[in-house]
């Protein structure tokens, strides 16, 4: 077994137990791996053990990681940006990804329905949420993701599938838990609205490595985890 599939299987098990505690099924909540700056050949023992959603920041780097995985003949894989995304970049994210998690722009929103190729599945889509106003991230105010939640909804190339949210680090569960919340309650909120277009409005993508434990307990549909798969990673040179 290799380093990556053993991490795997130690990921699985670490949100597993996190269920066990919240009182869950571990089957509802997706493990998105994180694969920035890691290279193909590491995605690829990630497929191998039988990863199929992985992650990615940075857009150029990932439409050549797709590119060179097809080259080493990988299985199919799902591909979501949880990166940042600027007006003109929005095309390599409607002609490349299956998802994106950080919509939190109409104009974003707009570009990338209209820039999505009509062969390819409608743009799964979660608007990213500023839960605690960080002054280094992105987001939505919660007061405002409602009203973006329902202009979204209306395009016809994207289908809105729920909300993200990255707060700034806090130092343990006690602290993480209530972060998560206030986006899981942004996440109720839209999903009770009646807004129409959210028949697929089901993914609440809270969690990284280090606080796995309080996003399954707030109700995490989808954790994402980097380090804890691949290892430290180093920031590419720009």
């Amino acid at each position: 077994m290799t380093t990556i599939a053993n991490n795997l299987q130690q990921v699985h098990h670490r949100i597993a137990q996190a269920c066990a505690h919240a009182g869950r099924d571990p089957a509802t909540v997706t493990l998105l791996a994180v694969s920035k700056t890691f290279g193909p050949e590491a995605v690829l023992d990630a497929a191998h053990a039988g990863q199929t959603a992985f992650g990615e920041n940075y857009l150029q780097e990932a439409v050549e990681k797709m590119a060179a995985l097809r080259q080493l003949g990988a299985p199919a894989l799902q591909w979501h940006c949880i990166g940042p995304v600027q007006s003109n970049k929005t095309r390599l994210v409607a002609e490349h990804f299956d998802w994106l998690h950080t919509l939190d722009r109409l104009k974003i929103a707009e570009r990338l329905s209209a820039q999505r190729p009509a062969h390819l599945a409608p743009l799964q889509v979660c608007l990213q949420v500023n839960v605690d106003a960080g002054p280094t991230k992105a987001g939505v105010p919660p007061q405002d993701a409602l009203a973006l939640a329902k202009s979204v909804a209306a395009l016809p190339r994207l289908c809105l599938r729920g909300v993200m949210s990255i707060p700034e680090p806090a130092a343990d569960y006690a602290l993480q838990l209530p972060l998560h919340q206030r986006a899981r309650a942004v996440f109720d909120q839209i999903r009770s609205s009646g807004l129409p277009g959210l028949e697929h409005f089901d993914t609440l993508s809270l969690g990284m490595t280090a606080d796995i434990d309080a996003a399954v307990a707030a109700g995490s549909t989808m954790v994402r985890v980097g380090t804890g798969i691949f290892g430290g990673r180093v920031k590419p040179a720009p």
